[in-house]
């Protein structure tokens, strides 16, 4: 047995995204911390922020439709829509730093600029995507989106999806330019490959088993190497980046705020193209609207993808249920998150939740010839030989009480809970995750460091130029940022010419 113990400022569990983030901020705010990190799998990005595992759209609510809602008097509310925007152009501004500071090299190794629309088929979801268009092409974030239901335009922008559909169905779409594909995977390995030439110190095939309040006020952790051996690490401050692992790590953690909180996982299936002709047909993500009792990571969308340096064609996703918290969890990972204090909260989703069992079902019964025909929503035309299933990953939908859906409610978003005294922190939840790991890292920092907050505001306001202020209400610094992202991203127009 291994009697390593070690001693270090700040320990990351799980090679994510998200950790990947918020190691590399802390090594520019505090390039003397001593960064410790734990995976479980052989290499960086290979749950959750796996290229494979997720749909690579940076979600910025260009297209995605649930992101806005028809209120009761039929105008449709975008604030959603204005916050998940805001918190993208953190990340856009947080990539464009590290390339312009050369710790990143070539951006087009994870970012693509594609355009980005929404389509939906009948009269009444035309109506809602012509009101949903004029209220968000008034706003300065949504500058250059463009509306239309002229079925010869439209085959302009997805002659894929206009080939062969019949001519009587009212069809509509909104496109915009400033739309991107993002290899979260790749971004990922590149982040770790960056700390690792800082002497952060990365373990891989090293699982946390436990973890405990010394009495300083330390967490110490017990790890897992790839030999078996129990290993003893202690650290001033800890985060748990662990994708669906993050749960029970929260709940070994013991702390209140992890408390009456439990998750439901869902997982993906993408159909992938494999004909090479049909793939060339198509450049965009387009979105549709999600079926009734859908969840709304489970919007279809037909997505051209970047992966490897080869150009893709996925469409999806299609939902499942696997009680396995990962993609390389335990089948009683569901069953060992139930507690005593989450139990009730637990029972209470179920109870409520019956549209969202019965939808997972229905998804789970589905053949590949059922699921053929969903895309034929999109491509009339499509063949089942053309396309493949992949099988993306697993997303753990927190549920917890809340004042507004009382016991029970399960929560379709990215969630952090925090100690009260900011030495630990856990992420949960889902979509849009990995587009705003940014400003959720950010938020790390402000609830965990409000001591240094003052101290490196400057070094954060370096990094990300908006920090702290609304772009939407600074028009001029928007459109500054909106070009100098797109040159130092590769995104802008003549770069598009030049590729």
């Amino acid at each position: 047995m291994s009697n390593r113990e070690t001693k270090t400022d700040v320990i990351l569990i799980g090679a994510g995204i998200m950790s990947a983030t918020l190691g590399t901020l802390l090594k520019e705010l505090a390039p003397e911390w001593k960064i410790t990190v734990f995976e479980k799998l052989e290499n960086a990005g290979e749950e959750s922020s796996n290229e494979w595992n997720n749909a690579g759209t940076g979600h910025a609510a260009l297209c995605e439709l649930n992101y806005t809602s028809e209120k009761s008097d039929g105008s449709i509310d975008i604030s959603k829509a204005i916050k998940i925007n805001e918190q993208f152009q953190l990340s856009m501004q947080f990539w464009s730093y590290l390339v312009n500071n050369k710790l990143i090299h070539k951006p087009q190794d994870f970012i693509m600029p594609l355009p980005h629309m929404s389509m939906v088929l009948g009269e009444e979801n035309v109506t809602f995507l012509k009101k949903r268009f004029e209220a968000m092409s008034n706003n300065p974030l949504f500058q250059g989106m463009e509306f239309s239901d002229d079925p010869a335009k439209l085959k302009e922008w997805i002659p894929l999806i206009m080939e062969d559909r019949p001519a009587n169905e009212p069809i509509a779409a909104t496109k915009i330019d400033s739309g991107t594909d993002v290899n979260f995977g790749a971004l990922t390995r590149i982040l770790f490959d960056h700390l690792k030439s800082k002497n952060v110190d990365i373990n891989y095939k090293h699982s946390v088993d436990n973890m405990k309040r010394t009495s300083d006020g330390s967490w110490e952790l017990k790890v897992r190497n790839d030999s078996g051996n129990i290993e003893h690490h202690t650290a001033k401050f800890v985060f748990v980046g662990g994708g669906g692992g993050s749960l029970h790590l929260l709940q070994k953690s013991g702390i209140p705020e992890g408390k009456h909180i439990g998750g439901f996982p869902v997982s993906g299936l993408f159909l992938v193209c494999n004909n090479p002709e049909v793939v060339e047909q198509h450049h965009a993500k387009v979105y549709g609207k999600a079926k009734v009792g859908a969840p709304p990571m489970s919007v279809p969308h037909l997505d051209t993808r970047f992966i490897d340096n080869k150009k893709s064609l996925l469409f999806g996703p299609f939902a499942g249920f696997s009680p396995k918290f990962l993609k390389t969890g335990s089948m009683l990972d569901l069953v060992t998150s139930v507690k005593p204090d989450n139990v009730v909260t637990m029972l209470a989703a179920g109870a409520k939740e019956m549209s969202l069992t019965k939808y997972l079902i229905q998804q789970v019964m589905l053949s590949k010839e059922k699921r053929i025909e969903e895309l034929r929503e999109f491509i009339p035309n499509a063949q089942l030989e053309d396309w493949d299933t992949v099988v993306a990953g697993q997303r753990v939908q927190v549920i917890k009480d809340t004042e507004a859906g009382g016991k029970g409610t399960l929560q379709f978003g990215t969630e952090v809970i925090t100690a009260s005294d900011g030495s630990i922190a856990a992420l949960l939840g889902a979509s849009p995750g990995a587009s705003t790991a940014v400003h959720v890292m950010l938020d790390v920092i402000n609830k965990c460091f409000p001591q240094h907050m003052k101290e490196w505001e400057p070094k954060i306001k370096e990094i990300i130029p908006s920090y702290g202020l609304s772009l939407m209400e600074n028009v001029e610094l928007l459109h500054e940022i909106h070009t100098s992202t797109a040159e130092t991203l590769g995104l802008s127009e003549k770069d598009l010419v030049n590729s």
